[in-house]
């Protein structure tokens, strides 16, 4: 076991071990804060859900330990007495989640496992205040009265979401309730150091939404973030160049007039993004993330025509006909076959990824994300077999193993 200190230096542990600092940690009723378990131990199965996060709050006059787990579509929220909180720690300690971040009123812990499966527990000290209320009203990670919001005329003057961008504002939102563990789970992780700024790029950031809510939400998490957006498209540019300036944000965060193909960048990105990029524009952004060896990726798709029209040159494997014979029905089995290949591609160039519905469908229809994280890992035999197969069978080459894998085919 390895511990040091948040800025690199050896810090003193007694002989109880990490795991069991982060343990009195969770069962201290009065000073945590919020704690958030994710990611899976390498060589272990997958846990039950994709992350837990667990606080303190008061229900009725007694304190419970609220735990709230969850899966790729919702969160399971439930409340411990104190009495069972013990055993409900235990329970969540033994699970394989691959790191453990807690936030206390006195200090920050990282705990996370190596290849090798040791463990290395980072401290650094922190004031925060404990909040135990239980607001049954959700909460937003996103404020509506956060002046780029203002600015982007997606809230009026009194802080308040207009009528009309509603879905704009919760897409947003959503986007960036994946985003921020995403990235805290990245640093727990070590596949991003807080040694240096935060490199975040948005491709494709057209109007910029997502740039400034991203960067206010890093910013406001502690991070030293320098964020650059970009896109082809002059007026946009200016526009958005505009709105940080009013914003103060412009030393920090900038814009650049390019393609994805041709965008270039002083400094390699911890973070890529890119929010409904349209039909293979979003193949363009996932293969920049891999060529720059990007840290962490979040992509959520737009329309799907390239694999579309690919399906309506081919005969369907047999007994398949039945799924592209209807314009509709073949469009939305695009869309399904689309991602999965864009997962599948990715996990041969050493990422680990997860594809996730962000938002509901009512706000839009364009609603899974690809969450993908460098893990560096080799693709096994199984892997590269069920992704020949499944390619060979619907005589389809996807636009991502075009650019990433060298043995890609483009099929008559």
């Amino acid at each position: 076991m390895q511990v040091e200190a948040w800025s690199g230096e050896p810090a003193q542990l007694d002989e109880s071990g990490a795991l069991e600092v982060v343990r009195s940690a969770l069962l201290n009723q009065g000073a945590l804060v919020r704690a958030l378990a994710s990611g899976r131990r390498r060589g272990a199965e997958a846990p039950p859900y994709l992350r837990v996060e667990v606080r303190y709050v008061d229900l009725k006059g007694e304190r419970h330990l609220q735990i709230t787990e969850f899966d790729e579509r919702q969160a399971h929220t439930r409340n411990v007495a104190s009495t069972d909180v013990p055993k409900a720690v235990d329970e969540l300690l033994d699970l394989p989640y691959g790191t453990w971040h807690v936030e206390t009123t006195s200090e920050t812990l990282r705990l996370r496992y190596t290849k090798k499966g040791k463990e290395l527990l980072h401290r650094q000290d922190a004031e925060r205040e404990q909040l135990t209320s239980h607001d049954r009203v959700k909460q937003r990670v996103l404020d509506p009265a956060a002046p780029f919001l203002v600015e982007l005329g997606i809230s009026d003057h009194q802080g308040r979401v207009k009528p009309s961008r509603q879905a704009k504002y919760k897409q947003i939102e959503e986007f960036c309730k994946l985003l921020a563990p995403a990235v805290e789970e990245a640093i727990a992780a070590g596949r991003i150091t807080t040694s240096h700024p935060l490199q975040v790029v948005d491709l494709g950031c057209g109007n910029a939404y997502l740039t400034l809510a991203a960067y206010h939400l890093l910013t406001a998490a502690g991070y030293d973030v320098r964020m650059t957006g970009v896109d082809h498209n002059p007026a946009a540019r200016k526009r958005n160049t505009r709105v940080v300036e009013a914003l103060g944000w412009q030393e920090h965060l900038e814009f650049v007039d390019a393609t994805i193909q041709d965008a270039e960048l002083d400094v390699r990105p911890d973070v890529v993004l890119a929010l409904h990029a349209c039909d293979t524009a979003t193949d363009d952004a996932l293969a920049r993330a891999v060529g720059w060896d990007a840290s962490l990726v979040l992509a959520a798709p737009c329309c799907h025509h390239d694999i579309q029209k690919q399906l309506k040159r081919v005969t369907p494997p047999a007994p398949y006909a039945l799924m592209t014979r209807y314009g509709i029905v073949r469009e939305r089995f695009a869309d399904v076959l689309t991602d999965s290949l864009r997962a599948a591609v990715l996990r041969q160039v050493g990422y680990r990824v997860e594809v996730v519905q962000f938002v509901d469908s009512q706000h839009t229809p364009r609603n899974l994300l690809l969450r993908a994280a460098r893990t560096g890992a080799q693709p096994t035999a199984d892997l590269q077999a069920e992704y020949d197969a499944l390619t060979s069978e619907w005589n389809v080459t996807p636009r991502l193993a075009q650019l990433l894998l060298p043995s890609a085919e483009v099929k008559p």
